[in-house]
């Protein structure tokens, strides 16, 4: 094993065994909620492995702190867009509600595509979510969102972009 390798598990190992009692107290605080706060404690570590920059960090506990909010955010987002998708599952006839499989599978779509969505701005995104799941026409949607056509074009043709290359991985 290289030796910068080894040096990198050791600087992890050591943050772990440092700050990861902290960062689940630190968690539990803001979430009232010991599996959540454990949950997002180790994914946490999972981010800073796969960033292989644990020799770099300097300031630990600002450092996971950090990384811990974005994974509150994530949180808090996918349970308001599951709640959404909850919603509208049960304002349709039972014998129409998709299988349980079927069910994940779209909110694990919606939540991809949520993140997708998230780095363009509120407008784009908005115009997007019309366009693609409420079915409304380009002039309908500049209408709603008191935009020109024209600039409801240029936000969709960003979307599909972004989105694009999202899924290529080259964002």
């Amino acid at each position: 094993m290289p030796a910068d390798d080894i040096a990198l598990r050791s600087a992890v190992h050591d943050l772990y065994t440092t700050h990861c009692g902290w960062l689940r107290g630190w968690l539990r605080k803001r979430l009232d909620n010991s599996s959540d706060a454990a949950d997002l404690a180790q994914d946490t570590f999972v981010r800073v492995i796969k960033a292989r920059q644990a020799l770099d960090i300097r300031e630990p506990r600002q450092y996971l702190s950090t990384v811990a909010k974005g994974l509150v955010i994530d949180l808090f987002r996918r349970r308001a867009l599951e709640h959404s998708y909850l919603e509208a599952l049960a304002a349709l006839p039972e014998r129409e509600h998709p299988s349980q499989e079927e069910q994940a599978i779209v909110l694990e779509t919606l939540v991809e595509i949520d993140r997708m969505l998230d780095a363009l701005g509120d407008t784009v995104k908005q115009t997007f979510i019309l366009s693609q799941f409420e079915g409304l026409s380009y002039p309908k949607i500049a209408e709603r969102l008191g935009i020109s056509l024209r600039t409801v074009n240029n936000h969709m043709a960003k979307a599909v972009e972004h989105c694009c290359l999202m899924q290529m991985g080259l964002l």
